[in-house]
């Protein structure tokens, strides 16, 4: 993570989730099950501030976000996003839809591999907020639902229509956009945007084996992947080619590299460092 550091002190405490950290595992919680987890402005703005925050601690290799009460991915609440949004002003509004924006580029850009813990339905911000995470492990009871136009918005919302197309193909995009109808866990998985797809009771196992493994694991190593898988999105195949050669070489040049080298001659599993 980035050694420098401002005047500005890290966040303590966020008041509209619950955050753990054990072992280089962050984990959030959105804590409002009798609302189905639903997201609120300052939910977004504390999520965004959080992303914004990770790339300078030590203390983060991997996120998770899950849901309170066996609803895991949030959705917006009718009456605190929607009706809110019916009194504001159009600077406001454009205020708001960007932050959320923001929100989603927040979590493509940050070096943190973030895993999405999905139980119940991932319903419009909650369905783009798995779309926009690294991993996605399902139960088999969870449902995705695309739903902006439902409610006479753009299905291209929060970018929605930038990430989908390339995780399913343009064409199921579309359909899942346009139309907003539910899809079951298993056609999710069948189209590539399901991760892991596990039983109802095996989530929180599943959520912390691929957290655990992947905080155990060469940290620089996945974050340069996240940032070239991002990057080479709307680059030439040739300056992809570029990017990458000058990604490994001065991967080459870093700790874990050799920690591999000693570990594989010494017969040994590596102690990667994340440098």
């Amino acid at each position: 993570m980035s050694p420098f550091r401002g005047s500005v002190p890290f966040t303590k405490k966020w008041q509209h989730f619950r955050l753990e950290q054990a072992d280089g595992v962050t984990t959030v919680t959105f804590t409002r099950p009798d609302r189905l987890n639903a997201l609120t402005f300052d939910t977004y703005a504390d999520l965004r501030d959080l992303l914004a925050e990770l790339p300078h601690r030590d203390d983060t290799r991997v996120l998770v976000l899950k849901g309170e009460g066996g609803r895991s991915a949030p959705a917006a609440n009718v009456n605190e996003i929607i009706g809110a949004t019916l009194q504001m002003r159009p600077d406001e509004l454009l205020d708001f839809t960007r932050m959320t924006g923001d929100l989603v580029r927040a979590m493509r850009e940050t070096p943190v591999p973030i895993v999405a813990s999905i139980q119940g339905t991932a319903a419009g911000a909650g369905a783009v907020i798995a779309l926009a995470s690294d991993f996605r492990v399902v139960t088999r009871s969870a449902r995705f639902a695309f739903l902006f136009t439902n409610v006479g918005l753009a299905g291209a919302d929060m970018g929605a229509a930038y990430l989908l197309p390339r995780l399913v193909g343009l064409g199921r995009a579309t359909e899942l956009l346009m139309l907003g109808d539910a899809v079951t866990a298993e056609r999710a998985d069948r189209i590539g945007l399901v991760t892991n797809l596990v039983e109802d009771d095996d989530l929180d196992g599943a959520t912390e084996a691929l957290a655990k493994r992947l905080a155990a694991g060469p940290a620089k190593a996945y974050a340069q992947t996240k940032m070239l898988i991002s990057r080479e999105l709307d680059m030439s195949l040739s300056a992809s080619v570029e990017l990458e050669a000058v990604t490994q070489a001065l991967l080459m040049k870093g700790e874990d590299y050799r920690e591999f080298h000693a570990a594989f001659t010494g017969k040994r599993e590596p102690q990667w460092r994340g440098r």
